[in-house]
């Protein structure tokens, strides 16, 4: 029993032992919060909200099939929609409407009751224009009016020798109609018109973290925090505003971040001319001291210099850290025979587009120089040396970076709405030494769109 329990006991403190060393080289560095940006073209095809109106009105539009009222007018009246109710942008926030119609009417001409009743069937084209005003609730009001007539053929009632024109008959049961329809057309605006649904549905979009980097396992996790709008613009075709969602973003390594709460309705938004597009973050990229230590192999082993007359010569070099400082291990021959330290605070050399050495520090361990002005003249040699030659390139670095986070950047994560992003700019901004080699925290400026693939 005893044994049994020691088992657990030491199988507990391995695990802990585990989880925080696996905690320890996972956080090695806190990646701040970043106030950024994203927009989200949108654009609503007149043709689709026509679709719309189109669904709610009937063929048949309007109908009179009595004699005796209207204070027995002896008229009856039929109208029909002959084909697709039309919508046309106009720059100053309106759309023209227009609806084409087919009419069928019959007239009834006597007196004493005694009546002779005569049918025809004409067409014409009733326009309305509606104004919108797109309120900060994500409401839309829309305003239609009646626009008039226009006669293709007009209602004329033919009795061989007398013929009767019903223009003014007609336009009158239409002009009743007209104000009817009216209020169709703007009930239906405001019930299809929402977009309530783009702003919660660009919200929710980020309401799981994604992978920008299988490498070096990091995740971005996107928080909102408000909404911005451009002012609806209106095409012959279209309507177009872009949603600006100002976000905060925050990069984790190594375990998934909390998802966020999802929304089901969106904040008001504020009217902006154009929402900004800059979108910030931060991600890291790590290189082990197995590179750092072959690429000082390829810069400096077997190099010869001069000191006071004599040649040294570097037989062996290596490259590892200790605390926040990247040290150089130089072992030479000759006029020197022993070990040089070259240790500093690495950082990103933008000229060089390097990380190179700062601050440095210079120890020797050797017991063949006798003149204290020789070790002085050697320890400047090899320190500027070190500090001109050595430089781990970014460019592979950067480049990588860039790859994974467009291909990230450049899902349909969700049916229906697709991110699209390009990175602007890239470039280490801290260097962090740990225990197996350099890790640089990257900044990243982007451009980044969520696309509607569909109204």
């Amino acid at each position: 029993m005893q044994k049994t329990l020691k088992k657990i006991v030491i199988i507990l403190f391995l695990s802990f032992v585990s989880f925080m060393f696996s905690q320890e080289t996972q956080q090695i560095y806190t990646f701040p919060k970043i106030k950024s940006s994203i927009t989200m073209p949108v654009r609503i095809p007149l043709a689709e909200v026509s679709k719309m109106v189109n669904s709610s009105v009937k063929d048949l539009i309007f109908e009179d099939n009595s004699y005796s009222d209207n204070n027995n007018d002896q008229f009856k009246i039929k109208v029909w929609k002959t084909k697709p109710i039309r919508l046309v942008g106009d720059v100053n926030n309106r759309i023209f409407i227009e609806v084409p119609l087919k009419i069928w009417a019959e007239k009834g001409i006597g007196t004493l009751g005694v009546y002779a009743y005569q049918e025809t069937t004409f067409e014409t084209v009733m326009y309305f224009v509606t104004s919108m005003e797109f309120k900060n609730n994500w409401t839309v009001s829309t305003e239609t009016k009646a626009n008039g007539f226009k006669w293709v053929v007009k209602p004329v009632l033919d009795f061989g020798k007398i013929k009767i024109p019903i223009t003014g008959l007609v336009e009158k049961s239409l002009k009743t109609q007209q104000a009817e329809f009216s209020k169709t057309i703007d009930r239906q605006m405001a019930s299809q018109l929402n977009f309530q649904q783009y702003a919660v549905l660009a919200w929710n979009s980020f309401s799981q973290p994604f992978k920008i980097s299988d490498e070096y396992d990091t995740w971005l996790k996107v928080t909102p925090v408000n909404v911005n709008i451009a002012p609806l613009k209106f095409y012959g075709d279209a309507i177009d505003t872009t949603i600006g969602i100002d976000v905060f973003t925050e990069t984790f390594t190594g375990i998934k971040p909390e998802a966020s709460q999802p929304i089901r309705t969106a904040m008001n938004f504020s009217f902006v001319p154009l929402p900004v597009e800059s979108f910030l973050m931060q991600t890291t990229a790590n290189i082990p001291f197995s590179e750092a230590t072959e690429i000082a192999e390829k810069t400096f082993l077997n190099k010869e210099f001069d000191v006071r007359d004599s040649k040294v010569k570097i037989t062996d070099i290596k490259v590892y850290g200790e605390g926040e400082r990247f040290v150089i291990e130089a072992q030479t021959d000759g006029y020197v025979k022993g070990k040089s330290l070259i240790s500093g605070i690495p950082v990103f050399d933008k000229a060089k587009n390097k990380i190179v050495l700062s601050q440095t520090k210079f120890k020797l361990k050797t017991g063949n120089i006798l003149q204290k002005t020789a070790s002085v003249l050697f320890q400047g040699k090899i320190v500027k040396m070190i500090e001109d030659e050595y430089g781990i390139p970014t460019s592979e670095l950067e480049s990588s970076s860039q790859k994974s986070i467009e291909e990230a950047f450049n899902k349909e994560y969700y049916k229906g709405l697709k991110m699209n992003g390009r990175v602007f700019k890239i470039e280490p901004s801290k260097i962090l030494v740990n225990n197996s080699g350099l890790t640089a925290v990257v900044d990243i400026q982007a451009g980044l769109r969520l696309i509607m693939s569909s109204f």
